[in-house]
């Protein structure tokens, strides 16, 4: 049987394996749609865009959360030849203007709540679809659906989509200046699909989540995509709130998450374990996790597992560690993986000894998502796998990894030079990564861009340091080294907002506010504690010898971070200047603190 070569053709194959099987649906079941309905739908979103004017070679454009109904709508949007995209929910107007002009979308499909912005933006929309709703000037999906000319071809339509044609757009987040359109192919969309089950295997009726923003690579391609090849069932989760309790509703079988998402699982277990209140239970739960730390050390050293120890990790897993991935919803998971960001090697160690073996990935939107990744029993904790099969490897002579093969993107919508930039006369993404590779194994040094060079000349890279504080200090949202062409390593830490309002009331504090907590005693020594934990990691001219805690909470999207958690390292230095240098002075103020010092004060 020839293999599908467009995502519409994928989707139609899976569509007919069991029509009565439900494709996709809410937490609690209370709305799905079954392979038929989905089919179904899919057919009439696509006739009654067709009635709208679009066709193969358009743009559409989706603004929504994550909710069954998206589906339908972009995969229809496919099924007309068109490009569908999403765009993050956050986008102020202008911005909403610069992308959609980018695009060239004549129709956006979006909820009732975004109407308004989408409209006063300024881009040439001619169209918008309302998914909740039909306020005046707009087309509910239901008048969409019935417009469908009587005439409409959905065969022939679906398939005159070719392999070339460009199938979605990713924006980048736009670390530095405007975001790019990254433009993905069906072709390499599907080659990335089966390359990556090749590795990490996907089966019709996996169970997956799809919770990151719908704009988000990571989400289109192990939510969106991986469904239309491989006919996974989706549960959509339209708050992140809402995450804990979805995965012990769906029990996914495949699973991923951002390095974010694991931290806080961890922190939740250990804050678990320290506050439970029956003395018998928590001995228990602590001589598990012992025995689980002492499986991950092993792993983490490389060493084969002592048989004295695999007996007794095996009896912990059974009185206490299969328990605790139950409680999590990860006790039925094939396989986890961490991808979008470096993931610490600590916080890897501990899932393992847990029994949740995930596999970190390497990838970017460039590369249609995932370039790199390992089967979790072959997977080196520290590393991000191999490279898929496929994909050619190259190193420039400043060590930036370059990339060549299938998945390369087409290039950047309407953005020639930055794609030359980018894509060299032979076919080599430059990825702006600077990568290592020991026994075919990639590890991530940090972005070429972003590695620091103190005033000794030591390179350094932030993101290692980063991660490692960040490992040993739950309470820490976001962390910016500071050291570039100076003597020593700083740091910028801002406190975990939804860690904030649970830590006041734990101890008793009146004010979760982030100003109030950057000046509390116990927040400070907290942070100081894991300032130590990781500076024990670090080689000694990497240590943080000094960190202020901003009185602030860093919001995705805004001035310090990207939608996608990327530090925004130069507005960052130039907005939080004078902190910065406060930190260098020779007598700093009491907003700054260093770790031992801080350390030895709260103890004492």
């Amino acid at each position: 049987m020839t293999e599908p070569n467009t995502s519409c053709a994928a989707f139609q194959r899976v569509a007919a394996i069991d029509p009565d099987a439900v494709a996709v649906r809410s937490i609690g079941g209370e709305q799905s749609l079954t392979w038929r309905e989905y089919a179904d739908q899919v057919r009439a979103v696509a006739a009654g865009l067709s009635a709208l004017g679009v066709g193969r070679g358009d743009t559409v454009a989706l603004m929504m959360s994550n909710r069954v109904e998206f589906y339908p709508l972009e995969v229809g949007a496919q099924h007309t030849g068109a490009t569908s995209f999403s765009v993050y929910n956050t986008l102020a107007p202008d911005q909403l203007q610069y992308v959609f002009t980018n695009a060239g979308n004549r129709v956006a499909i979006c909820e009732e709540q975004y109407v308004e912005r989408v409209r006063g933006c300024g881009a040439p929309i001619e169209t918008i679809v309302c998914v909740d709703g039909a306020p005046a000037g707009t087309l509910g999906v239901a008048e969409l659906m019935a417009s469908a000319a009587d005439d409409f071809d959905f065969e022939a339509t679906w398939r005159a989509v070719r392999p070339d044609d460009i199938v979605t757009l990713c924006y980048t987040s736009g670390t530095t200046g405007n975001p790019k359109g990254v433009e993905i192919t069906h072709e390499s969309l599907l080659f990335e699909a089966r390359a990556f089950a090749s590795v990490l295997p996907v089966e019709f009726g996996d169970r997956q989540t799809s919770y990151l923003p719908t704009a988000h690579m990571a989400d289109r391609f192990t939510a969106l995509y991986l469904q239309e090849v491989f006919g996974t069932q989706i549960t959509a989760v339209p708050d992140r709130a809402q995450l804990p309790a979805a995965l012990l509703d769906v029990r996914p079988t495949i699973w991923g998450a951002v390095p974010r998402v694991w931290e806080k699982f961890k922190a939740a277990i250990e804050f678990s374990v320290a506050n439970e209140s029956d003395p018998t239970t928590k001995a228990a739960l602590q001589w598990a996790l012992a025995t689980a730390r002492r499986k991950a050390e092993a792993r983490l050293r490389d060493e084969p597992l002592d048989p004295a120890l695999a007996e007794e990790w095996a009896r912990a897993d059974a009185a206490v560690l299969s328990r605790l991935r139950a409680k999590l919803g990860l006790d039925q998971v094939k396989w986890a993986m961490s991808g979008a960001a470096p993931v610490p090697p600590e916080t890897l160690g501990f899932f393992f000894g847990l029994g949740i073996p995930i596999s970190e990935v390497w990838g970017m939107s460039e590369l249609t998502c995932v370039a790199s990744v390992s089967p979790p029993e072959q997977a080196r904790l520290g590393t991000v796998g191999k490279l898929l099969p496929g994909l050619e490897v190259a190193v420039a002579e400043d060590g930036e990894f370059l990339v060549r093969g299938p998945l390369v993107m087409r290039g950047y919508r309407k953005e020639p030079d930055k794609t030359a930039d980018a894509l060299d006369a032979e076919g080599w993404l430059h990825t702006g990564d600077i990568i290592t590779v020991e026994d075919g194994y990639l590890k991530v040094v940090d972005r070429k861009k972003e590695l620091i060079i103190n005033s000794a000349g030591k390179n350094m890279s932030p993101a290692n340091i980063e991660n490692a504080i960040k490992a040993a200090a739950p309470l820490v949202g976001s962390l910016a080294v500071i050291g570039d062409r100076r003597p020593f390593t700083t740091a910028l830490v801002v406190l975990d907002a939804e860690s904030a309002a649970p830590y006041a009331a734990q101890h008793g504090l009146p004010d979760s506010s982030a100003a109030a907590l950057a000046a509390d005693p116990g927040v400070i020594a907290a942070i100081a504690r894991g300032v130590a934990a990781g500076n024990a990691t670090l080689s000694r001219v990497e240590q943080v010898k000094r960190f202020t805690i901003l009185p602030v909470f860093w919001e995705p999207g805004g001035d310090e971070i990207t939608l996608t958690m990327k530090l925004r390292r130069k507005p960052i230095a130039e907005k939080y200047a004078a902190e910065i240098e406060t930190l260098y002075a020779d007598l700093p103020d009491g907003s700054v603190h260093e770790p031992i010092e801080a350390l030895d004060t709260a103890v004492g």
